[in-house]
């Protein structure tokens, strides 16, 4: 594989409060949980996974006027990303709480100033990386109304730049809330989409994996669709079918899981490795993703 060109991320910027429960939930009442904060946001986490990996990336995103946003622009500069992120006076950094135990999580979120990112913003940022190769984007920023006209313009900026460029779907219950239809007409031609399971049942229906992930190609021109500890599967238009297993690890908190797959295989794909290779490098991010606490890769 080569070294990719500079990808430039697109998205969310957070702090999360992660509490991984000792037991189930006990609504009304008290829960042990081991409770960390720390730098969290789509976008943000996978920028941070791939300068882990010797790649060059640009986060673009929006954080308060506060000192959590100083705080997770400085996190993200010391892990070895290059910060295009606007400061919003008025608005807080935003916050997610998340709930952590048996293999899965909810989150609780406060967007904040991420529903202020600005489409003049991403173009200025965008404009000043010359180097960029590809662009990613999280959905986060396409399903939020005030945030939308921003992921529009990153994808449309993109094209105009010969840019390669990849969405990930980000969530069930949001891309439920705005339709199917209007998602994959917002998305149509980008070259790699990204969707878990519960993702691609909202967007292809009850299919299997690979009938999923055909159906979405109509949309994208490549398709992932992420199945935890089942693998993944890559779909695109000349319908060649890759499935990976997962790697089995002791898992600990799932958060972030995803975005470090994503970066895995941003990073390989875009290196050169063929499917097969870019979904095991993937997944192996992710097998190391959900074996710590946390979003981010270890310091």
């Amino acid at each position: 594989m080569t070294r990719p060109r500079r990808v430039v991320i697109v998205g969310d910027v957070l702090t999360d409060v992660v509490a991984v429960l000792a037991g189930p939930l006990a609504t009304g009442s008290d829960t042990s949980a081991e409770i960390r904060f720390s730098g969290g946001g789509q976008a943000a986490n996978t920028a941070a996974w791939i300068a882990a990996q010797g790649a060059p990336v640009t986060l673009v995103g929006a954080v308060g006027d506060d000192d959590a946003g100083r705080d997770r622009v400085a996190e993200l500069a010391d892990a070895g990303v290059d910060c295009a992120v606007q400061r919003v006076a008025g608005e807080v950094t935003g916050t997610v709480i998340v709930l952590a135990g048996d293999d899965e999580r909810s989150m609780i979120s406060q967007r904040g100033a991420n529903l202020r990112l600005s489409a003049e913003h991403v173009e200025r940022a965008l404009a000043a990386v010359p180097d960029a190769g590809h662009l990613h984007l999280s959905a986060y920023t396409l399903l939020d109304a005030g945030s939308r006209g921003a992921g529009l313009r990153a994808l449309a900026a993109a094209r105009e730049r010969g840019l390669s460029t990849s969405v990930d779907a980000a969530s069930a219950a949001p891309l439920r809330r705005v339709g199917a239809a209007a998602f994959l007409a917002w998305v149509r031609d980008v070259d790699l989409l990204l969707v878990n399971a519960d993702e691609a049942t909202v967007l292809a229906g009850g299919l299997d994996p690979a009938a999923q992930a055909r159906a979405l190609s109509a949309a994208a021109r490549r398709v992932v669709v992420k199945r935890g500890a089942a693998g993944a599967v890559w779909v695109d238009r000349a319908a060649t079918v890759s499935v990976a297993p997962a790697r089995r690890v002791a898992v600990v908190d799932v958060t972030g899981a995803g975005d470090a797959f994503a970066a895995g295989l941003l990073t390989a794909w875009l290196g050169g490795a063929d499917p097969r290779a870019a979904l095991a490098r993937a997944g192996d991010l992710g097998a190391l993703a959900v074996s710590t606490v946390g979003a981010r890769p270890a310091p």
